[in-house]
């Protein structure tokens, strides 16, 4: 018998279990060369230089990075107030937000007020605490959806307001303040449209003051 033969039958007479256990495995995987680029398949075979993924890794002009200019504000004229902005869309995503937050809040307590109050026909902890929950949900849902609205339509109006007229003042606030106020009121008639767009208005002078005194 050769020794082909008898190291087969060594094999077969062998336990499968301790066969399996004492048996190595090893893949031969080729490096990559340092022009190539990694790619999936060689990451995940661990056919790759980790010294590579450093930025000290000595390799030159080779790799480029992503610069942030976070800190960079707008600059236009006049827009260097209290309430630093990069931007129409940093004032519109933050403004939008803050005003439907404050909303929110603001009707919760107007509903949390509401729902005290509120005459029952039977006095019991249940149905008061039952009368608050609905009065909270009803109150500030309506008025962080309206103060969302009304942000998210002023802050676009005096963006593209600031971005026509090169600046940024409280004529352009007042202007895009007013519009809102028109546009938000504008199915209820001209009267209804006129007062919202005095009121915002107002509320955005205002705000554009308080934001270059302070």
């Amino acid at each position: 018998m050769s020794s082909t033969d008898s190291s087969n039958g060594a094999s077969g007479s062998q336990d499968p279990t301790s066969f399996i256990r004492s048996a190595s495995f090893s893949t031969n995987t080729p490096t990559p060369a340092a022009d190539t680029p990694v790619n999936a398949n060689d990451f995940l075979l661990g056919a790759y230089d980790p010294a590579k993924l450093h930025p000290l890794a000595q390799l030159g002009d080779n790799l480029d990075y992503l610069v942030l200019e976070d800190d960079k504000t707008n600059d236009l004229p006049g827009a260097g107030t209290a309430v630093p902005s990069r931007g129409w869309s940093d004032d519109l995503c933050y403004g939008t937000g803050t005003m439907y937050l404050s909303g929110l809040a603001l009707g919760g307590v107007w509903g949390v007020s509401e729902g005290a109050r509120r005459p029952l026909a039977v006095s019991n902890a249940r149905l008061r605490i039952n009368s608050v929950l609905n009065s909270v949900t009803r109150r500030g849902t309506f008025i962080g959806n309206s103060a969302g609205v009304l942000a998210l339509v002023y802050n676009g109006l005096n963006s593209a307001i600031d971005g026509f007229r090169g600046q940024h003042d409280t004529t352009g606030s007042m202007a895009a303040g007013a519009l809102t106020g028109a546009l938000y009121k504008s199915t209820a008639g001209v009267k209804p449209a006129l007062a919202a767009a005095t009121v915002i208005s107002g509320l955005a002078g205002i705000w554009s003051y308080v934001k270059k005194s302070v």
